[in-house]
């Protein structure tokens, strides 16, 4: 991915809202399947990671995105954003 591609997602991601939270708990089986059904459905996710979490915020983002086949976006603050383009009928295209 490159830089632009990279702002241009980033640009989007002001937008939304956080749609999941990651706690004390963790990554869990359950977690990895629902963002792998949010990713597919929405394309562009944002997760809040709270205080409890047992890992820093970035340690997870890349644990997210290895574990969900997505690009781990940004880190700002205790959110992160992910990116995964739908293979058919993707609303967001990439500038090249």
């Amino acid at each position: 991915m490159t830089s632009k591609q990279r702002a241009y997602l980033r640009g989007l991601a002001n937008t939304i809202d956080p749609i999941f939270q990651i706690g004390k708990n963790g990554l869990t089986d359950v977690l990895i399947q629902q963002l792998d059904d949010a990713l597919e459905a929405r394309e562009l996710i944002k997760i809040t990671i709270l205080e409890t979490a047992p890992e820093n915020v970035k340690d997870l983002g890349n644990k997210i995105s290895e574990r969900t086949n997505s690009i781990f976006v940004q880190a700002v603050g205790n959110k992160i954003t992910l990116f995964r383009q739908k293979k058919k009928n993707s609303k967001i295209n990439l500038p090249n």
